[in-house]
């Protein structure tokens, strides 16, 4: 049995087919140095996804696949490859090719290097690929939710992160938590570390989101998210009180 891995990649998609075959493959190259494993999460993908995922694990044994029967969003993939990934640390990034898997081994020094307090390395995109439209939603999205949350970051919702597991399983799960991570893991008393990434293209196909999706639920969220700091007390710093030793009994003679 091989060694348990240091760091898992979890990649969420759904209906990528085009894009499964290159993007595993730069994975793989930008990891190579690293003890990894990579986990899909097929995300109840209609086209022809399960079949390239398929094809891309014959010869790669560090490659898993974890299947929802049916689509339950982004976060939820996250959440499914958190669940089953091996290792103490997760790198994400978008399924697309948008995210440059090469940014991995930097986001992951960062965090490293910035201590174990340090829960999230956040990737936060230059030069953006997106169209006008999509950026203008990105850059109203972004100003509005970190003059609300403080959360001291330009680009939340950027896929490439790499975070601490046990972090991650602290916080609060709800749809759309992978956009507000930074505020939450400040939240549980972690700081976070901001590590500029360059965007592409999207390799193949068309997006999976809509105007709907990117603002008028985010709102939702952030009202939520908002509440769920408002309502964080501060650590009781808990302390386990060692048991009594055992006491001789009453009338045990231990004088001389």
């Amino acid at each position: 049995m091989s060694a348990a891995p240091q760091l898992s990649v979890v990649v969420p998609v759904r209906n990528e087919a085009g894009n499964i075959a290159p993007l595993v493959a730069e994975i793989g190259d930008a990891c190579a140095d690293l003890a990894f494993e990579l986990i899909y999460v097929d995300d109840g993908s209609t086209d022809g996804t399960a079949d390239a995922l398929a094809a891309a694990r014959a010869g790669r044994p560090w490659l898993r696949v974890v299947r929802h029967a049916r689509s339950g969003g982004q976060s939820a993939a996250v959440r499914s490859g958190v669940l089953t990934a091996r290792a103490p640390t997760i790198a994400t990034l978008d399924g697309d090719g948008q995210n440059d898997p090469a940014f991995i081994p930097s986001l992951l020094a960062a965090l490293e290097a910035a201590g174990e307090r340090a829960g999230l390395a956040q990737g936060q995109r230059r030069a953006r690929k997106d169209g006008r439209f999509k950026m203008l939603q990105s850059r109203i999205a972004n100003g509005v939710r970190g003059r609300i949350l403080k959360d001291a970051t330009r680009d939340t919702g950027c896929g490439l992160k790499v975070f601490r597991r046990a972090v991650y399983l602290r916080l609060p799960y709800f749809d759309a938590l992978h956009r507000f991570m930074p505020a939450l893991v400040v939240r549980e008393g972690f700081s976070v570390v901001h590590h500029d990434v360059i965007d592409r293209p999207r390799l193949t196909g068309v997006s999976n989101y809509g105007l709907f999706d990117r603002l008028w639920v985010g709102l939702l969220d952030l009202a939520g998210v908002w509440w769920l700091i408002r309502r964080k007390r501060a650590d009781p710093h808990p302390t386990e009180i060692a048991a009594p030793s055992a006491a001789a009994p009453a009338d045990q003679d231990v004088g001389c």
